[in-house]
Protein backbone atom coordinates (compact mmCIF):
# COMPACT_ATOMS: atom_id res chain seq x y z
CA UNK A 1 0.00 0.00 0.00
CA UNK A 2 2.62 2.23 0.38
CA UNK A 3 3.92 2.39 -2.79
CA UNK A 4 0.44 3.74 -4.50
CA UNK A 5 1.59 7.08 -4.09
CA UNK A 6 4.48 7.58 -5.02
CA UNK A 7 4.31 5.32 -8.20
CA UNK A 8 1.31 7.82 -8.80
CA UNK A 9 2.98 10.46 -8.78
CA UNK A 10 6.02 8.93 -11.02
CA UNK A 11 3.49 8.34 -13.33
CA UNK A 12 1.85 11.88 -13.06
CA UNK A 13 5.52 13.10 -13.96
CA UNK A 14 6.56 10.96 -16.61
CA UNK A 15 3.67 10.07 -18.62
CA UNK A 16 1.26 12.85 -17.98
CA UNK A 17 3.99 15.28 -18.04
CA UNK A 18 2.74 17.46 -15.86
CA UNK A 19 4.36 20.23 -14.07
CA UNK A 20 6.08 19.75 -10.65
CA UNK A 21 3.23 22.65 -9.26
CA UNK A 22 0.32 20.37 -11.11
CA UNK A 23 1.99 16.98 -9.30
CA UNK A 24 2.40 18.54 -5.79
CA UNK A 25 -1.44 19.72 -6.05
CA UNK A 26 -2.78 16.43 -7.10
CA UNK A 27 -0.30 15.53 -4.07
CA UNK A 28 -2.27 17.17 -1.12
CA UNK A 29 -5.64 16.14 -2.64
CA UNK A 30 -4.80 12.69 -2.44
CA UNK A 31 -3.48 12.69 0.86
CA UNK A 32 -6.73 14.62 2.43
CA UNK A 33 -8.75 11.46 1.13
CA UNK A 34 -5.66 9.12 2.91
CA UNK A 35 -6.20 11.01 6.29
CA UNK A 36 -9.92 10.43 5.86
CA UNK A 37 -9.66 6.95 5.49
CA UNK A 38 -7.24 6.42 7.78
CA UNK A 39 -9.49 8.08 10.20
CA UNK A 40 -12.49 5.45 8.96
CA UNK A 41 -9.73 2.76 9.47
CA UNK A 42 -10.17 1.99 5.33
CA UNK A 43 -6.75 1.61 2.86
CA UNK A 44 -7.02 2.93 -0.62
CA UNK A 45 -7.83 -0.33 -1.96
CA UNK A 46 -10.63 -0.70 0.17
CA UNK A 47 -12.38 2.24 -0.82
CA UNK A 48 -16.07 2.21 -1.98
CA UNK A 49 -18.49 4.62 -3.33
CA UNK A 50 -20.62 5.34 -0.46
CA UNK A 51 -16.81 6.25 1.39
CA UNK A 52 -15.86 8.34 -1.68
CA UNK A 53 -19.48 10.06 -1.27
CA UNK A 54 -18.98 10.74 2.51
CA UNK A 55 -15.17 12.25 2.13
CA UNK A 56 -16.97 14.47 -0.44
CA UNK A 57 -19.87 15.73 1.80
CA UNK A 58 -17.10 16.37 4.50
CA UNK A 59 -15.40 19.00 2.22
CA UNK A 60 -18.01 21.08 2.38
CA UNK A 61 -18.89 21.07 5.46
CA UNK A 62 -15.33 21.69 6.60
CA UNK A 63 -15.49 25.03 4.32
CA UNK A 64 -13.91 24.02 0.73
CA UNK A 65 -15.48 25.95 -2.21
CA UNK A 66 -17.97 23.78 -4.89
CA UNK A 67 -14.50 24.90 -7.34
CA UNK A 68 -12.14 23.10 -4.65
CA UNK A 69 -14.17 19.80 -4.22
CA UNK A 70 -14.39 19.30 -8.00
CA UNK A 71 -10.69 19.98 -8.17
CA UNK A 72 -10.04 17.70 -5.40
CA UNK A 73 -12.18 15.10 -6.57
CA UNK A 74 -10.74 15.12 -10.27
CA UNK A 75 -7.53 14.39 -8.45
CA UNK A 76 -9.13 11.39 -6.46
CA UNK A 77 -11.00 9.72 -9.71
CA UNK A 78 -7.41 10.47 -11.59
CA UNK A 79 -5.51 8.44 -8.77
CA UNK A 80 -8.15 5.32 -9.46
CA UNK A 81 -7.45 5.32 -12.76
CA UNK A 82 -4.45 4.80 -12.13
CA UNK A 83 -4.85 2.14 -9.64
CA UNK A 84 -7.02 0.56 -11.86
CA UNK A 85 -4.88 0.37 -15.03
CA UNK A 86 -2.10 -0.27 -12.62
CA UNK A 87 -3.67 -3.57 -11.46
CA UNK A 88 -4.12 -2.57 -8.12
CA UNK A 89 -8.17 -2.26 -8.33
CA UNK A 90 -10.10 -4.07 -11.14
CA UNK A 91 -12.96 -1.97 -10.75
CA UNK A 92 -12.69 2.19 -10.56
CA UNK A 93 -14.94 3.19 -7.14
CA UNK A 94 -15.14 6.32 -8.48
CA UNK A 95 -17.47 6.01 -11.52
CA UNK A 96 -20.23 6.85 -10.05
CA UNK A 97 -18.87 9.80 -8.16
CA UNK A 98 -21.12 13.19 -8.60
CA UNK A 99 -19.17 16.94 -8.19
CA UNK A 100 -21.13 19.73 -7.15
CA UNK A 101 -22.70 21.54 -9.69
CA UNK A 102 -20.61 25.05 -10.92
CA UNK A 103 -22.23 28.12 -12.31
CA UNK A 104 -21.12 30.01 -14.67
CA UNK A 105 -17.91 31.63 -13.51
CA UNK A 106 -16.48 34.52 -16.11
CA UNK A 107 -13.53 35.77 -15.48
CA UNK A 108 -11.92 39.28 -14.56
CA UNK A 109 -10.48 41.14 -17.03
CA UNK A 110 -8.83 44.54 -18.00
CA UNK A 111 -9.57 46.56 -20.73
CA UNK A 112 -6.32 48.10 -22.52
CA UNK A 113 -6.91 51.17 -20.82
CA UNK A 114 -6.72 49.38 -17.73
CA UNK A 115 -3.99 47.64 -18.35
CA UNK A 116 -2.20 51.11 -19.60
CA UNK A 117 -3.31 52.78 -15.91
CA UNK A 118 -1.49 49.86 -14.13
CA UNK A 119 1.76 50.46 -15.89
CA UNK A 120 1.80 54.40 -15.58
CA UNK A 121 0.97 53.81 -12.27
CA UNK A 122 4.49 51.93 -11.75
CA UNK A 123 7.54 54.40 -9.82
CA UNK A 124 10.21 53.97 -12.50
CA UNK A 125 12.77 55.60 -9.52
CA UNK A 126 12.94 52.21 -8.04
CA UNK A 127 15.18 49.33 -8.72
CA UNK A 128 12.32 47.17 -9.72
CA UNK A 129 10.44 49.87 -11.49
CA UNK A 130 10.88 49.20 -14.82
CA UNK A 131 11.26 45.06 -14.26
CA UNK A 132 7.24 45.29 -12.76
CA UNK A 133 6.87 47.63 -15.88
CA UNK A 134 8.17 45.36 -18.07
CA UNK A 135 6.54 41.50 -16.20
CA UNK A 136 3.14 43.55 -17.00
CA UNK A 137 3.35 44.62 -20.56
CA UNK A 138 4.48 40.61 -21.87
CA UNK A 139 1.32 39.18 -19.68
CA UNK A 140 -0.57 41.26 -21.56
CA UNK A 141 0.63 41.32 -24.44
CA UNK A 142 1.79 37.80 -24.68
CA UNK A 143 -0.87 35.71 -22.89
CA UNK A 144 1.77 33.74 -20.61
CA UNK A 145 0.69 31.88 -17.78
CA UNK A 146 2.49 33.19 -14.64
CA UNK A 147 4.29 29.42 -14.53
CA UNK A 148 5.46 30.36 -18.23
CA UNK A 149 6.70 33.96 -17.21
CA UNK A 150 8.87 33.00 -14.01
CA UNK A 151 9.95 30.24 -15.85
CA UNK A 152 10.89 32.37 -19.14
CA UNK A 153 14.71 32.25 -20.45
CA UNK A 154 16.65 34.93 -23.02
CA UNK A 155 17.15 31.21 -24.92
CA UNK A 156 13.44 31.41 -25.49
CA UNK A 157 13.53 35.27 -26.78
CA UNK A 158 13.66 35.73 -30.31
CA UNK A 159 13.67 38.91 -30.47
CA UNK A 160 14.86 39.65 -33.98
CA UNK A 161 11.86 37.30 -35.25
CA UNK A 162 9.44 38.74 -33.08
CA UNK A 163 8.49 35.52 -30.89
CA UNK A 164 8.70 33.68 -27.79
CA UNK A 165 9.17 29.59 -27.96
CA UNK A 166 7.34 29.20 -24.41
CA UNK A 167 7.01 25.15 -22.54
CA UNK A 168 3.38 25.13 -21.53
CA UNK A 169 1.50 22.46 -19.55
CA UNK A 170 2.30 19.00 -20.37
CA UNK A 171 5.58 20.11 -21.97
CA UNK A 172 3.78 21.25 -24.73
CA UNK A 173 5.89 24.09 -27.22
CA UNK A 174 4.11 27.13 -28.84
CA UNK A 175 5.38 30.25 -30.23
CA UNK A 176 4.43 33.55 -29.16
CA UNK A 177 4.48 36.75 -30.88
CA UNK A 178 5.95 39.42 -28.99
CA UNK A 179 4.40 43.14 -29.55
CA UNK A 180 7.66 46.09 -29.85
CA UNK A 181 5.98 47.02 -26.80
CA UNK A 182 7.35 44.35 -24.60
CA UNK A 183 10.63 44.41 -26.21
CA UNK A 184 11.02 48.16 -25.30
CA UNK A 185 9.68 47.19 -21.86
CA UNK A 186 12.35 44.51 -21.74
CA UNK A 187 15.08 47.10 -23.06
CA UNK A 188 14.02 49.65 -20.59
CA UNK A 189 14.82 46.91 -17.83
CA UNK A 190 18.32 45.75 -18.79
CA UNK A 191 20.46 48.42 -17.26
CA UNK A 192 19.00 47.21 -13.92
CA UNK A 193 18.97 43.68 -14.19
CA UNK A 194 22.99 44.09 -15.67
CA UNK A 195 23.85 45.52 -12.40
CA UNK A 196 23.04 42.51 -10.22
CA UNK A 197 24.92 40.09 -9.11
CA UNK A 198 23.49 37.09 -10.52
CA UNK A 199 23.15 33.58 -8.79
CA UNK A 200 25.27 30.79 -10.82
CA UNK A 201 22.41 28.97 -12.88
CA UNK A 202 19.83 31.82 -12.66
CA UNK A 203 21.82 33.49 -15.76
CA UNK A 204 19.79 32.69 -18.38
CA UNK A 205 15.87 33.58 -16.52
CA UNK A 206 14.80 36.84 -17.78
CA UNK A 207 12.81 38.23 -14.40
CA UNK A 208 15.29 38.49 -11.70
CA UNK A 209 14.57 39.48 -8.26
CA UNK A 210 17.49 41.59 -6.26
CA UNK A 211 19.16 38.49 -5.15
CA UNK A 212 19.59 37.55 -8.36
CA UNK A 213 17.24 34.44 -8.76
CA UNK A 214 14.25 33.98 -10.79
CA UNK A 215 11.03 35.37 -9.91
CA UNK A 216 8.38 32.78 -7.78
CA UNK A 217 4.53 33.21 -8.78
CA UNK A 218 3.70 35.10 -5.27
CA UNK A 219 6.06 37.15 -6.09
CA UNK A 220 4.40 38.19 -9.31
CA UNK A 221 1.34 38.08 -7.48
CA UNK A 222 2.16 40.32 -4.96
CA UNK A 223 3.88 42.70 -7.01
CA UNK A 224 0.42 42.82 -8.88
CA UNK A 225 -1.96 43.22 -6.23
CA UNK A 226 -0.08 45.90 -5.19
CA UNK A 227 0.24 48.03 -8.26
CA UNK A 228 -3.42 47.71 -9.03
CA UNK A 229 -3.89 49.42 -5.34
CA UNK A 230 -1.57 52.26 -6.22
CA UNK A 231 -3.08 52.59 -9.65
CA UNK A 232 -6.73 52.61 -8.18
CA UNK A 233 -8.08 49.64 -9.91
CA UNK A 234 -10.71 47.88 -7.66
CA UNK A 235 -10.85 44.69 -9.67
CA UNK A 236 -9.72 41.55 -8.05
CA UNK A 237 -6.66 40.83 -10.60
CA UNK A 238 -4.34 38.28 -10.18
CA UNK A 239 -1.37 37.31 -13.22
CA UNK A 240 -4.24 35.06 -14.62
CA UNK A 241 -6.07 38.61 -14.83
CA UNK A 242 -3.34 39.66 -17.84
CA UNK A 243 -3.86 36.32 -19.10
CA UNK A 244 -7.44 36.62 -19.73
CA UNK A 245 -7.54 40.18 -20.71
CA UNK A 246 -5.14 39.74 -23.70
CA UNK A 247 -7.52 37.06 -24.87
CA UNK A 248 -10.49 39.07 -24.43
CA UNK A 249 -8.62 42.06 -26.44
CA UNK A 250 -8.05 39.58 -29.04
CA UNK A 251 -11.25 38.14 -29.47
CA UNK A 252 -12.67 42.01 -29.33
CA UNK A 253 -10.44 42.99 -32.21
CA UNK A 254 -11.92 40.61 -34.64
CA UNK A 255 -9.36 37.08 -33.97
CA UNK A 256 -10.15 33.64 -34.76
CA UNK A 257 -11.18 31.35 -31.64
CA UNK A 258 -8.54 28.81 -32.83
CA UNK A 259 -6.06 31.38 -33.06
CA UNK A 260 -7.01 32.74 -29.59
CA UNK A 261 -6.64 28.60 -28.42
CA UNK A 262 -3.52 28.40 -30.13
CA UNK A 263 -1.61 31.50 -28.47
CA UNK A 264 -3.09 30.31 -25.35
CA UNK A 265 -1.99 26.96 -25.36
CA UNK A 266 -5.22 25.41 -24.48
CA UNK A 267 -5.70 22.02 -25.42
CA UNK A 268 -9.48 22.14 -25.93
CA UNK A 269 -11.26 24.88 -27.77
CA UNK A 270 -14.10 24.45 -25.06
CA UNK A 271 -11.59 25.74 -22.36
CA UNK A 272 -11.03 28.90 -25.01
CA UNK A 273 -14.79 29.30 -26.16
CA UNK A 274 -15.26 30.91 -22.18
CA UNK A 275 -14.28 34.45 -24.00
CA UNK A 276 -17.24 34.54 -26.14
CA UNK A 277 -19.11 34.68 -23.12
CA UNK A 278 -16.87 38.04 -21.63
CA UNK A 279 -16.54 39.70 -25.45
CA UNK A 280 -20.71 39.19 -25.23
CA UNK A 281 -21.20 40.44 -22.06
CA UNK A 282 -18.65 43.67 -23.07
CA UNK A 283 -21.26 44.04 -26.27
CA UNK A 284 -24.53 43.74 -24.68
CA UNK A 285 -23.14 46.73 -22.42
CA UNK A 286 -22.00 48.64 -25.31
CA UNK A 287 -25.51 48.19 -26.89
CA UNK A 288 -27.20 49.41 -23.72
CA UNK A 289 -25.23 52.72 -23.61
CA UNK A 290 -24.74 53.68 -27.56
CA UNK A 291 -28.26 52.48 -28.86
CA UNK A 292 -30.51 55.06 -29.62
CA UNK A 293 -33.66 53.08 -28.25
CA UNK A 294 -31.62 52.58 -25.29
CA UNK A 295 -30.22 56.41 -24.45
CA UNK A 296 -33.18 58.01 -22.31
CA UNK A 297 -33.91 60.90 -23.30
CA UNK A 298 -32.55 64.34 -21.00
CA UNK A 299 -34.79 65.88 -19.41
CA UNK A 300 -36.12 69.14 -20.75
CA UNK A 301 -36.22 72.58 -18.20
CA UNK A 302 -37.44 74.57 -20.55
CA UNK A 303 -40.98 76.49 -19.55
Amino acid sequence: MQDILPRYLRYLKLQRSMSPNTIEAYRRDVEKLITYLNGEGKTLTQVELSDLQTFAAGLHDIGIGPRSQCRILSGVRSLYRFMVQDGYLDQDPTELLESPVLGEHLPEFLTPQEVDQLEDSIDLSVPEGHRNRAIIEVLFSCGLRVSELVSLRWSQLYADEKYLRIVGKGSKERLVPISDRALHEIDNYLPWRQQLKIKPGEEDYVFLNRRGAHLTRTMILIMLKRQAQEAGITKTISPHTLRHSFATALLEGGADLRVIQALLGHESIGTTEIYTHISMQTLRREVLQHHPRNIRPQASFER
